[in-house]
């Protein structure tokens, strides 16, 4: 069971949130947009590599995933869910994916384990996306999706601001180990995506 399958609850608890952003006028896309940007300032925090640099990250991580789940969530409540909206999200969303991964590798040097870690990112996310394409609905399932990913770059990076250096018997960052796991489990869940769809289509 991933953090994705409680999406329902946690709009539920957005209910304030979306109240005050409608009263001001904000839009959907608009969220969508500052949401992206919360994600390249992560990415710039763990670019630097400092303890500072860190913790602002996993706030700025925290920023984005809540507001992931706010501009939907007003889009329902100002009825103006539309299809370009959803693409823009979607679209921003994966960019967002791929800018943490990378300044998290950035912030390592280990360009190695980001490009494994965020090709497995995205392979999760298409697969997803491509379930509801074939008519199945949207997908969250599988061990890891991506508000599991939020939660554990966040507080990875808490980790790795109070411990910095490398342990453990690969001598790896805490960012490291992170981004060998994303790397082994996102592809995981993507085959896991799959099979469960292949099985519903046969």
């Amino acid at each position: 069971m991933t953090l994705d399958r409680l999406r329902p609850l946690a709009e539920l608890v957005l209910d304030p949130m979306v109240a005050v952003a409608d009263r001001i006028g904000l839009t959907p896309d608009g969220i969508s947009v500052l949401a992206f940007g919360f994600a390249v300032a992560a990415a710039v925090g763990f670019y630097l590599a400092t303890p500072g640099g860190y913790v602002l990250g996993a706030v700025c991580v925290l920023a984005n995933g809540w507001l992931d789940l706010l501009d939907g969530a007003l889009a329902r409540t100002q009825n103006v869910d539309s299809r370009g909206g959803d693409l823009l999200d979607h679209v921003l969303d994966r960019y967002a994916d791929i800018v943490l991964v990378v300044g998290l590798a950035a912030g390592t040097g280990r360009y190695d384990l980001g490009l494994a870690a965020v090709t497995g990112v995205l392979m999760t996310s298409y697969l997803g996306t491509q379930i509801q394409a074939v008519g199945l609905g949207r997908e969250y399932g599988g061990l890891v999706g991506r508000a599991d990913r939020l939660a554990l770059i966040g507080l990875g990076a808490l980790v790795v601001a109070v411990v910095p250096t490398p342990v453990g018997p690969l001598s790896l960052s805490v960012v490291g180990y992170l981004l060998g796991f994303f790397a082994i489990i996102g592809h995981f869940t993507a085959l896991q995506r799959f099979r469960g769809a292949w099985s519903d289509l046969s």
